[in-house]
């Protein structure tokens, strides 16, 4: 099997994303523009948007896995693709992005309109 065979772009489900965000065994890389991260956001997600990415500058997958973010996982899976001509390994993103995320039941950071702050809900 050759190198470029043994690469793969893995598909984690919001349920495996949470655990291993809770278990801080993963980077999630929030690859979204600046204002669709400061509406609403995973937290702990680092913001690199799609726009200004450079793979070559991300750090290795050590001690933490890098996962790849965005909201519908169209522009994450171009991002774990940038990572793998970079010359990584396997990468991930979430599957159905923040979108999923949400849609699971899990949590977000949004900006309140009415306040201007950031929430939990």
């Amino acid at each position: 099997m050759s190198e470029l065979q043994r690469q793969s772009i893995e598909e984690l489900s919001a349920q495996q994303v949470a655990k291993l965000l809770a278990d801080g065994r993963i980077l999630l890389i929030d690859v979204r523009e600046p204002d669709e991260f400061a509406a609403q956001r995973i937290a702990g997600a680092l913001l690199y948007p799609l726009s200004t990415f450079d793979a070559s500058m991300l750090p290795p997958d050590e001690p933490r896995r890098l996962v790849f973010q965005c909201g519908s996982g169209k522009r994450s899976a171009m991002a774990a693709a940038a990572r793998l001509a970079a010359g990584a390994g396997d990468v991930a993103h979430l599957a159905g992005g923040i979108g999923a995320w949400t849609a699971a039941g899990f949590p977000v950071i949004r900006l309140d309109p009415a306040t201007g702050k950031a929430v939990t809900e």
